[in-house]
């Protein structure tokens, strides 16, 4: 099945585009869970900023 799906991405992009897809992707993936840690970051941030507000 994986293989099936290997052979189809080669017919549609070629072997010489893949090295470049590839690292496309993985700077995607990159970015993404960059972005994701810094968005419980900031909720973490929030919820203890709010936690205080509401102690005092």
């Amino acid at each position: 099945e994986l293989l099936i799906i290997l052979v189809v991405i080669l017919l549609l992009f070629g072997a010489a585009k893949l090295p470049s897809l590839a690292r496309s992707l993985g700077a995607s993936t990159k970015e993404f869970r960059k972005g994701v840690e810094e968005g419980v970051t900031d909720a973490d941030t929030a919820e203890k900023s709010a936690d205080d507000t509401a102690s005092s």
